[in-house]
């Protein structure tokens, strides 16, 4: 399983380096279903582990105050306004295959990590686009009661249902949409309209 995992991964940014290499300028600055971020905040968030060494992120975490969440911020608007898109691009591009994974979270948490900030940049400039229905089964197949807490958004009332594989989760008023779709939703991310339907949809669109 580690090992389709691993070579998931390697897809998953290998396609997100594809998709980057294609974007006009105007795109790179264009804003991410990531709120305050644009794509190259994202990017320079995706590549982040690539790049920098536990001491600059432990003097970096320092100087947030302990604040995790402030610390990636500050790290990602630092590193977006310093590197090109050029670099940016190189930077996810040539690491396509390194070892990183989150705390805790081993190579199913990379693939959960990369999936979800792919999906940041993806619905926002081209919702059509989809990741592979194996990749998001992956990823979707993992998610546990605990692993959708972390991301602290309200699912009360709502069963998310897969319209594109057999997935489904919590109870309530059915949402529909693609199975990449819903994992946004868990994430906290409001997505385009005309993405989700049933009755809890205009909770989680923008437009509606």
């Amino acid at each position: 399983m580690q090992t389709q995992v691993r070579t998931e991964i390697a897809a998953q940014r290998t396609e997100v380096a594809g998709l980057l290499a294609g974007l006009t300028p105007e795109q790179w600055d264009a804003g991410t279903l990531c709120a305050g971020w644009r794509v190259r905040e994202v990017v320079a968030h995706m590549t982040l582990p690539f790049r920098t060494s536990t001491l600059r992120f432990l003097l970096d975490f320092a100087r947030s105050g302990g604040n995790y969440d402030r610390m990636l911020d500050r790290a990602a608007r630092r590193d977006a306004a310093a590197m090109s898109s050029a670099q940016l691009l190189a930077a996810i591009r040539d690491n396509a295959e390194h070892p990183w994974s989150p705390p805790g979270g081993g190579p199913a948490g990379a693939l959960s990590h990369d999936v979800i900030h792919g999906l940041d940049i993806s619905l926002a400039l081209d919702p059509g686009r989809t990741v592979p229905i194996t990749r998001m089964a992956l990823v979707l197949g993992g998610m546990t009661p605990r692993s959708v807490g972390y991301f602290g958004t309200d699912l009360s009332g709502v069963r998310l249902v897969a319209t594109d594989q057999d997935w489904t989760f919590g109870e309530g008023a059915p949402l529909h949409g693609r199975g990449q779709d819903l994992l946004m939703v868990v994430c906290g991310r409001r997505l385009p309209a005309g993405l989700l339907t049933g009755e809890p949809a205009a909770r989680f669109s923008t437009g509606l």
